[in-house]
């Protein structure tokens, strides 16, 4: 098996669990053989599976590189929590070599540009809008956990949000978040949006410090396409997709639909969510669950 080995940080090559994973792979090479990721360019053909070592930034990160492949992608936890990203590398290697794993199917989330200023952004430059109705966003225009649009200045936001063209009532908020299934254990669920299973077809809008005492986090079927629009004092509005930032236009206008492909995650034999919810957020913690 032709394994990449994805890391964002050059500091990480000196973790000594990072380390014996690749001295563990090196002793494995009748079964493995791997070389190290990081840049598109990087890409050698025949690659079986990536593996993400890190946390789940890092795993976000290489999902940019792997899911339109369909080539598999295995989170290895050097970080914290981890949700993406929750396997031990000795773990990990272990249940590769019995072929003991199975594929997920991850949805993600497209934004697209319905018209816009152009504004500097932390990565990259909005296209213009008069050129064309529709314009991709820079980079990779996708999220597998949420995309967000936030306040970047002192006033409050308004969204204006239609669900396959019915307009919600106008959100007064520091943001909102769109969440996939996936990601509803990460910003979602710090903002107050419910768990929900990642192999639910749903997204989840969440509110970000909503200025309105009935607004409540809601659930559709990922199947919707949403259109975005803002109401704002401020000359910018924020927008994050995973880890990636960008700042808009107040006058933009977003579109959000479903991408034409998902990501394949790898989850080792084991290993459930429910089970991670337990052990790392601790979910049912009681002196009577004991």
């Amino acid at each position: 098996m032709k394994l990449a080995l994805y890391d964002r940080h050059p500091e990480m090559w000196e973790d000594e669990r990072y380390v014996r994973l690749k001295k563990a792979l090196e002793e494995m090479g009748d079964r493995f053989s791997f070389y190290h990721l990081r840049t598109e360019k990087q890409w050698e053909p025949d690659t079986d599976m990536v593996l993400a070592v890190g946390g789940d930034g890092t795993f976000l990160s290489a999902a940019s590189l792997v899911a339109q492949r369909g080539v598999p992608l295995l989170g290895i936890n050097l970080g914290r929590i981890g949700f993406l990203s929750e396997y031990n590398p000795q773990e990990a290697l272990a249940r590769l070599a019995d072929g003991q794993y199975t594929l997920e199917d991850r949805s993600l989330l497209r934004v697209d540009i319905a018209s816009a200023t152009s504004a500097p952004a932390s990565q990259g430059i909005l296209p213009a809008s008069q050129e064309s109705p529709v314009s991709a966003l820079p980079g990779w225009p996708y999220a597998l956990n949420e995309a967000g649009v936030l306040r970047k200045g002192a006033a409050m936001l308004g969204v204006d949000v239609r669900v396959d063209g019915v307009r919600l009532p106008t959100y007064w908020a520091d943001g909102l978040l769109v969440a996939t299934s996936s990601g509803s254990t990460a910003y979602s669920l710090s903002v107050g949006g419910p768990i929900v299973m990642p192999e639910s077809k749903v997204w989840i809008l969440s509110p970000v410090a909503p200025h309105n005492l009935n607004v409540r986090p809601l659930v559709i079927p990922d199947s919707s396409t949403l259109d975005i629009t803002f109401q704002s004092r401020d000359e910018q509005v924020g927008l994050s997709l995973d880890n990636r930032l960008y700042t808009l236009s107040p006058e933009a206008s977003l579109h959000i639909s479903m991408a034409p492909f998902s990501l394949k995650r790898v989850r080792l034999a084991g290993s459930n969510f429910i089970g991670a919810l337990t052990d790392k957020l601790y979910w049912g913690e009681d002196l009577r669950n004991k």
